[in-house]
């Protein structure tokens, strides 16, 4: 499946979680997207993963045992893989390039996602 749609769906799911799971989920990731942006390469990412670990920072944040943030986190990506999964098994993708090439040359350079 294209991986945009997956990304699509992914945050679609985020966005209907409880209010708990989702915060401690978005503030992880953004975690951890912030890390991926300061380095340069995979081990960098793993180093500062190592050294500024997100679960831990989250443990502090909404005072949580790392132990319940990572056992929290785990059901959080559990429960969502599902939910992507059971998505993906509905969604249908359609490829239109070939259907109508006059009127597709007028959006050439747009992606049209059609999401149920």
């Amino acid at each position: 499946m294209n991986e945009r749609l997956i990304e699509f769906l992914l945050r679609d799911e985020v966005t209907r979680l409880s209010g708990m799971k989702k915060q401690v989920y978005e503030f992880i990731v953004k975690e951890e997207d912030y890390l991926a942006s300061k380095a340069d390469t995979v081990d960098q990412f793993m180093r500062l993963l190592v050294k500024h670990s997100p679960p831990r920072l989250a443990a502090r944040h909404f005072n949580m045992p790392y132990g319940e943030i990572i056992r929290f986190m785990n059901e959080i990506e559990a429960e969502l893989n599902e939910r992507l999964e059971e998505r993906c098994k509905r969604v249908k993708w359609l490829d239109c390039t070939e259907k109508d090439q006059q009127a597709f040359a007028e959006y050439h350079r747009k992606l049209f996602l059609f999401v149920n």
